[in-house]
């Protein structure tokens, strides 16, 4: 995996990592009744975490052209202690020290498994 390939996918999970704390923003915004649903969907909050998503998306889609997908997914378990982290910086989410301890795992078992 050359440098600019693992930028790549780093940012993507970035991406990925942005889009949930969007979707947890928007979430506030949802109107769950008969009438309110559909307007909700049309909330800028949720077109932008969509959109952020569909970027990411792309990014993946051409990560994975040059990419074993082998290699490549593992990356994505990084999410698991990106959004977290900013849900705890950028929401007030409360994060225990439990948390801190899966993330350490998750990225050993990434560094583990991508490395030969």
């Amino acid at each position: 995996m050359t440098a600019p390939q693992l930028l790549l996918i780093l940012f993507t999970v970035f991406l990925l990592s942005v889009g949930q704390i969007l979707f947890k923003l928007a979430s506030a915004d949802i109107v769950l009744s008969y009438s309110g649903i559909l307007p909700s969907l049309f909330k800028p909050k949720l077109l932008i975490a969509l959109f952020v998503y569909a970027v990411a998306t792309v990014l993946w889609i051409i990560a994975l052209k040059d990419l074993p997908l082998r290699l490549a997914y593992p990356f994505v378990a990084l999410a698991f202690v990106i959004v977290p982290t900013m849900a705890h910086f950028l929401l007030g989410e409360p994060v225990s020290w439990n948390t801190y301890l899966g993330a350490v795992i998750i990225a050993v078992g990434v560094l583990v498994s991508v490395f030969q």
